[in-house]
């Protein structure tokens, strides 16, 4: 089993940034693919992006392309998305998975552990 805790997000104007973590216990995280995904209010949880096993690959939302990256420290067990030139519309909950293959997918169904989640709240 995999436990993920999100951590790092927060109330930020337009325009401004944010890092939001991801630390795994349970299991090295060195052998999984990780993704972001965030669910705004009365919103389907959607991708925003994922890493492969090795940070070598990486792939975004078309809405966060330019603005987001996601990376990792397989050494620190975490995954990390930087977010910056926030906009009100990435207000939402993020949510950070494991998949328990090497390979990135933007599928919800494609990822076996999830964290909480962390409120990422843009103001205008």
């Amino acid at each position: 089993q995999v436990q993920l805790v999100e951590s790092g997000g927060g109330l930020v104007q337009a325009g401004g940034s944010l890092r939001l973590s991801c630390a795994a216990s349970g299991r090295t995280l060195s052998s999984y693919a990780m993704g972001w995904f965030r669910q705004a209010p009365g919103k389907e949880r959607e991708f925003v992006a994922a890493i492969n096993w090795s940070g070598g690959s990486t792939y975004y939302a078309d809405s966060v392309k330019g603005r987001f990256a996601i990376s990792r420290d397989n050494a620190k067990n975490t995954v990390y998305l930087q977010m910056n030139s926030l906009k009100p519309e990435d207000t939402a909950v993020y949510y950070c998975a494991a998949r328990d293959e090497h390979v990135i997918s933007s599928s919800y169904y494609a990822y076996d552990y999830w964290g909480q989640g962390t409120q990422v709240t843009v103001s205008s």
